[in-house]
């Protein structure tokens, strides 16, 4: 399978998810302002939608949209245990997180990364640090879901990890940040940040 990424960007979270399965992915990198993918080809011709992350599985066939690749992936190495049985309701609750971080945290940060007015800016820093403190309070273990870690804690990492380059303050939130420090020893994450040039 070959994963189509930006270094840092959203499709950090099923890098991260499958190193964390142990499934090895050919990577190839995107630059999302020119659309230029490693070797000069228009990554729309891959993916129309001109975003990451895309996964072309083996037969051929491109699937997008982090939160459906995650679980795909989760899904191939069902012994790793990194998504809760189907039908159960933990299993709706990771979707429930993956949705609420794809939608209400990722898509905030929109005005802050691609050029937003001063107001604009402002607006979504204030409601960041309300989502932020929302998924702070959730917290009752060491992950979004408890003691262990799901697909979801993939996706958090990488948006939480984007405050720091869009000077949204995190202070107020001990356990995203002790959360954060925790997921950066995890060798999965580790293999994920080295491959993408991100340490």
């Amino acid at each position: 399978m070959k994963l189509f990424y930006a270094p840092g960007a959203c499709s950090l979270s099923p890098h991260i998810v499958a190193c964390e399965a142990g499934i090895d992915l050919e990577l190839c990198k995107v630059n999302l302002k020119t659309k230029e993918m490693d070797g000069g080809a228009n990554f729309t011709e891959v993916n129309p939608k001109g975003q990451v992350p895309a996964l072309q599985l083996e037969g051929g066939e491109l699937l997008t949209e982090g939160p459906a690749i995650v679980q795909f992936l989760a899904e191939q190495k069902p012994e790793h245990n990194l998504a809760p049985k189907y039908g159960s309701l933990a299993h709706y609750r990771v979707l429930e997180w993956l949705n609420y971080l794809a939608t209400e945290v990722h898509k905030t940060f929109l005005p802050l990364f691609w050029g937003g007015t001063d107001d604009e800016k402002a607006l979504a820093s204030k409601k960041l640090a309300k989502r932020f403190q929302y998924i702070e309070d959730s917290m009752v273990g060491d992950y979004l879901m408890g003691d262990d870690f799901c697909i979801a804690d993939a996706y958090l990492f990488t948006v939480y990890n984007w405050c720091k380059f869009v000077d949204v303050d995190t202070s107020a939130w001990p356990k995203l940040a002790a959360f954060a420090a925790r997921m950066s020893q995890r060798p999965g994450v580790q293999k994920a940040l080295k491959a993408e040039g991100l340490i």
